[in-house]
C-alpha cells in the first residue's frame, strides 16, 4: 500500500536522517538535514549538508520526477547523488556518468583495483 501525505513525508524524512547518520559513521561528522539547516539547499533539491558533494534522498516506490531531473535541479558545483530507496529492494545511488568516471580514476591513482 502506497503512503500518503503525513506518514509519506515522515518516510522521507526518516530516510533523509538514516542517510546522514550513515554519513557520521563514515567519518562526516557535522551532516545535517537541508530541512533544519538552509532552505535554500533544500529549495534547490539538496537533502543533506555539510558534504562534499550533494545528496537528494527518495524513499518512495515510484519516482514521479527523474533522476535527470533531480540531479539538474541541483547546484552542479560538485557531485550530485540521488539516494533511492524502495521496499525489498534496497538502496540505489544515481550520479551522473562523467561523476562515475572522476571516481574511478581517483581509484585508480591510488591503485585501489588490484590486477
Amino acid at each position: 500500500m502506497a503512503s500518503t501525505g503525513k506518514s509519506a513525508r515522515q518516510k522521507g524524512h526518516s530516510y533523509e536522517l538514516a542517510v546522514a547518520k550513515e554519513h557520521t559513521a563514515l567519518g562526516f561528522v557535522d551532516v545535517f538535514s537541508s530541512r533544519s539547516e538552509s532552505k535554500r539547499m533544500d529549495d534547490k533539491g539538496v537533502d543533506l549538508v555539510n558534504l562534499p558533494y550533494y545528496i537528494q534522498c527518495k524513499a518512495v516506490e515510484r519516482m514521479t520526477q527523474s533522476y535527470h531531473d533531480i540531479l539538474s535541479s541541483m547546484p552542479d558545483d560538485r557531485l550530485r547523488a540521488v539516494f533511492h530507496k524502495r521496499n525489498r529492494k534496497g538502496t540505489i545511488v544515481v550520479i551522473q556518468k562523467e561523476d562515475w568516471y572522476n571516481i574511478l580514476e581517483f581509484l585508480a591513482k591510488k591503485n585501489y583495483f588490484k590486477k
